[in-house]
């Protein structure tokens, strides 16, 4: 079997693999060599401390509103609601990462860091006398993005919830609450309402049962095959089973799956399901990091591998993919697209794109805060340094295995009836 090295050597040689822009390859050079795990994992810490950063400082201080940008096609309209997309997408990709034990290594103090900051961030956001308190009730945005603050708290119970006293957690529970007036339409949003309710139950509130369970059986109802779901009645050909479907699914069925032999089935299902889906996801990664460019909300970035990301954080990738390999594309999938010119403004904010500032990429819908989402690439950072993913060497992945001419076996679809 050609190994990674060989295989980007040969492809260089042959015109097809080139510098990252940005990235530490210099211009015009062939890409390097894979670096070190642990030189990996070290890199990846600083991506995700240089993503945090502006968003939790800013909040801690409680100067979000006063220093946040908002790129958008219509700002004044999304200044309502990006930076609460900024604050729970940001904490939903990284609160694996902050639930990790405590350590006195440089990693570990970053991680006590950044934690501290995001539960002032939490108050901030939060408290009625904030002047960056939150909009949770008004218009239908708010509904989403409570949904992945309670993705966040799900995934760092102890960092993002515990250590919070008594005074925030209840403007928290407040102000997840505040959102149940608000009505989820028939396609991935009955999700954020399932989660929300979740949430609400873990943290010993009484839940509302309709939007937790109506959520649940309606994405049952629009599975469509071989690990992908409909959003809605129709499929479409976007990153929603990604971005939102597989990993809120899964995430609220941990928390109900055990209460009927309905969502017992459904949680062994969809498992099966995001399993798949992870293998789909592991081979649409080229080796530059590049992946189809399909559908809305293309300019979240990594955030379009967030299946792939959460089947390796839980050790439930496929038997033929090794964490290594999955580490690699990710790796690649981060370098090609936070490593690119003009990705950030002068003040470290993301700007709109997918490969850059790309602004016509953006729907209307999508501001500065959205674009957080890409946060979630860095799910694996929970998965502790000793860890197969972060230990084991370099792998080559599915794509560059088939075409350097490895004899893999064939591809097949999940049954039906998984």
């Amino acid at each position: 079997m050609q190994s990674r090295r060989g295989f980007l050597k040969t492809m260089a040689a042959a015109g097809l693999v080139g510098a990252v822009p940005g990235s530490r390859a210099t211009a015009g050079a062939v890409s390097p060599a894979p670096d070190a795990p642990e030189t990996v994992r070290a890199e990846w810490c600083r991506w995700q401390a240089r993503l945090a950063d502006p968003v939790l400082g800013a909040l801690a201080r409680r100067e979000l509103r006063a220093t946040m940008p908002v790129e958008a096609a219509n700002p004044k309209e999304r200044a309502e609601y990006t930076h609460l997309e900024a604050l729970g997408r940001t904490l939903a990709g990284m609160a694996p990462w902050l639930e990790l034990p405590a350590d006195d290594t440089p990693e570990g103090r970053e991680r006590t860091r950044l934690a501290a900051l995001a539960r002032e961030a939490l108050d901030a956001a939060t408290d009625p006398r904030s002047p960056d308190f939150m909009n949770f009730s008004k218009g239908g945005q708010p509904l989403v993005d409570a949904a992945f603050l309670a993705q966040g708290l799900l995934r760092a119970p102890q960092q993002l919830w515990a250590k919070l006293d008594a005074r925030v957690r209840g403007n928290v529970i407040a102000a997840l609450k505040a959102t149940r007036p608000i009505k989820p339409g028939a396609s991935n949003w009955v999700l954020f309402a399932s989660m929300v309710e979740a949430c609400l139950q873990r943290a010993g509130e009484a839940r509302d049962d309709a939007r937790l369970f109506d959520g649940l059986r309606q994405m049952g109802q629009w599975y469509a095959g071989d690990g992908w779901y409909g959003d809605g009645a129709e499929f479409h050909t976007d990153y929603y089973n990604a971005y939102v479907i597989h990993p809120m699914l899964v995430e609220v069925l941990d928390v109900v799956g055990d209460e009927a032999a309905e969502w017992g089935d459904l949680r062994t299902k969809a498992r099966a399901r995001l399993t798949r889906f992870a293998a789909v996801q592991e081979r649409l990664i080229a080796p530059d990091g590049s992946f189809p460019v399909l559908g809305r909300s293309i300019v979240y970035r990594g955030g379009a591998m967030q299946g792939l990301a959460l089947a390796a954080l839980r050790r439930q990738l496929p038997a033929e993919i090794t964490p290594a390999q999955v580490r690699c594309a990710l790796t690649a999938v981060i370098r090609r697209t936070l490593g690119a010119p003009d990705t950030f403004d002068d003040h470290g904010w993301l700007r709109l794109g997918l490969a850059g500032h790309q602004p016509a990429l953006a729907e209307r819908y999508i501001s500065t805060g959205s674009l957080y989402l890409c946060t979630a690439a860095f799910l694996p950072l929970g998965l502790p340094a000793n860890d197969a993913f972060w230990k084991d060497p370099a792998a080559p992945t599915t794509w560059e295995k088939a075409w350097s001419g490895t004899n893999l076996p064939a591809d097949h679809a999940l049954r039906n009836s998984t």
